[in-house]
């Protein structure tokens, strides 16, 4: 069932009886999030989800991405959507303007993407990712790699990843073996393998931007000697052209249920020679800075379990509603659709309220970080996070 239909109504009953949307405006970072251009956003990202993501979730579970000899190769319509998608400004929609983002409040991009989850999981991983690494940079990243990268990201052209785990180290950061030797030029030049790289290749953009974590020769043992590295797959010319090939390969796919459009890869750094990097922030600091991007992940899957659920809800309901058995316990009527029955009835509002629930909290989350620090710079709790920090 590839039908979805985003729930306007609970979602703005939240963002503005809960999340207090309303009152943003009155922040000069904020100043144009009214609620009539909250519905111009959100009923055309209703439309983008429901008639453009929601179609190719299931071309993309039949046929996944394919590993081939020059990258992963997302399915048929991939590249044509999220061409779209970033063309309407749906990926940077709560970036900084100043890199080409529109500012807008979490609040309000939290329920944009609650629809690109429901209606397509796999694809909305490579925004979520992106969004992770564009916070990290915003907090840590020198001003030169600043203005060489995050435009490019905060726009769609170019994507993140997030690669911390390797076969010997799963959760366990202190064992990740993944090392970075400094070069002459100031860059470094990174080796390992790293598992578990949500979209680490496809072939949407023609560049990704890889945040990698490393130890440096004379680093300590431990996650206190862990450092993070950007490590382009092309590396980026003076000029902003693209470069050479970088030393960054997909070397296989992993297979996820139900997210079979998602290229969840293995990533070799530096089978070749070594994979360029440049250091990000201070040596050592690398799982601090590596939080900025967990914690946007850590929201974000939050939400694709809220998203899941309204999906689900909505496919329990749409059969319920068709499928006939059994009398009605009321009046007696023979073969009625099940959703008479009380027990489904019960089972159905117990599947919304759980919904409702659980939005209501994301919803009313983005709005405390809205509103986290007079500091008014985005991401706000990030500054929180390192002056609570240093």
């Amino acid at each position: 069932m590839n039908n979805y239909r985003a729930p306007l109504k609970d979602m703005r009953f939240v963002m503005d009886e809960l999340a207090g949307f309303k009152e943003l405006s009155q922040y000069p970072d904020f100043s144009d999030a009214t609620p009539d251009m909250a519905d111009a956003i959100l009923d055309e990202a209703a439309k983008f989800a429901g008639e453009v993501l929601a179609p190719l979730n299931r071309v993309g579970d039949k046929s996944g991405c394919q590993l081939t000899p020059n990258g992963v190769v997302t399915p048929e319509g991939w590249k044509d959507a999220y061409k779209a998608f970033c063309d309407a400004g749906w990926n940077g929609i709560a970036s900084p303007t100043e890199f080409g983002g529109h500012g807008q409040p979490d609040t309000l991009a939290v329920a944009v993407k609650e629809m690109v989850c429901s209606s397509n999981l796999s694809f909305s991983l490579g925004p979520l990712l992106t969004t992770g690494a564009v916070e990290a940079l915003l907090t840590c990243a020198s001003d030169e790699l600043k203005a060489i990268f995050l435009e490019k990201m905060v726009t769609g052209v170019w994507t993140g990843s997030m690669n911390l785990t390797e076969p010997q180290a799963g959760s366990d950061l202190a064992l990740i073996r993944s090392r970075a030797e400094p070069q002459a030029d100031g860059s470094y030049k990174v080796f390992g393998q790293k598992i578990f790289i949500t979209y680490g290749d496809h072939d949407m953009t023609e560049n990704i931007v890889h945040l990698v974590l490393a130890r440096l020769p004379d680093a300590p043992a431990g996650v206190k000697g862990i450092s993070m590295f950007l490590v382009p797959k092309f590396l980026v010319n003076a000029d902003g052209s693209l470069g050479a090939r970088n030393d960054a390969y997909c070397v296989s796919l992993e297979h996820k249920l139900g997210i079979h459009a998602s290229p969840t890869c293995v990533m070799a750094y530096g089978d070749n020679g070594g994979a360029v990097g440049y250091l990000l922030g201070q040596a050592n600091r690398g799982l601090e800075y590596m939080f900025i991007m967990m914690n946007e992940a850590r929201l974000g899957v939050g939400l694709q379990g809220i998203a899941l659920g309204e999906r689900s809800y909505q496919q329990a309901l749409a059969f319920a509603r068709d499928r006939k058995q059994g009398r009605d316990a009321l009046t007696g009527e023979a073969l009625v659709t099940i959703n008479h029955h009380p027990d489904i009835r019960r089972m159905l509002m117990l599947m919304k309220s759980r919904v409702e629930a659980c939005r209501a909290m994301a919803y009313y989350t983005s709005g405390l970080l809205d509103r986290c620090t007079p500091f008014r710079i985005r991401k706000r709790r990030n500054v929180i996070y390192f002056w609570l920090n240093s």
